[in-house]
């Protein structure tokens, strides 16, 4: 792993979005209404792990459809973007549990952080945090987040389920 091969505006970007999303993160679980500890946890693993097992299936491999930063091989600052999925797992886990999301309103959310994660992976991509190969398209992204935040949602309900996600409640 190499420390960077040309710190540039790429990596500063990255840099400035994960301080932002942990920033918003930190200020949320000062909240009364944050999550359990125990789900909040498992919301920072499952936002990572899901995040990093797309990046080494499609992002890499065989397929190798785009690559992160600078390089084909990893780089510290890759460390920062597989860091950066943590958050976003948390934020939604948390706003799916404050807003209630129920049988009415699980597509039109599911929908939303789906477009919502098509526009951030534009973001990164007019960025130059990901690189775009073998004509892949960001639009072939859509099926994949939508197929993830069904699965979180539906993973969100199974929990509720079973245990009291919010610590305030």
């Amino acid at each position: 792993m190499k420390l960077w091969e040309d710190f540039g505006g790429n990596e500063l970007f990255l840099l400035l979005t994960a301080a932002a999303a942990y920033l918003v993160y930190f200020l949320l679980i000062r909240r009364p209404d944050k999550l359990a500890k125990q789900i909040r946890i498992l919301s920072l693993l499952w936002g990572m792990s899901i995040g990093i097992l797309y990046d080494f299936t499609i992002g890499g491999g065989r397929t190798d459809f785009y690559k992160i930063n600078d390089l084909n091989n990893y780089e510290v600052t890759d460390v920062l973007y597989y860091l950066l999925f943590a958050p976003f797992g948390y934020f939604f886990f948390y706003f799916y549990e404050k807003m209630k999301i129920g049988k009415k309103t699980f597509i039109i959310y599911v929908l939303v952080w789906a477009l919502s994660g098509v526009f951030f992976q534009w973001v990164l991509t007019a960025a130059g945090i990901i690189t775009l190969q073998k004509e892949y398209r960001i639009a072939h992204s859509f099926p994949i987040f939508l197929l993830t935040q069904t699965l979180t949602g539906v993973y969100i309900q199974v929990l509720k389920s079973k245990e009291q996600l919010s610590a305030g409640e």
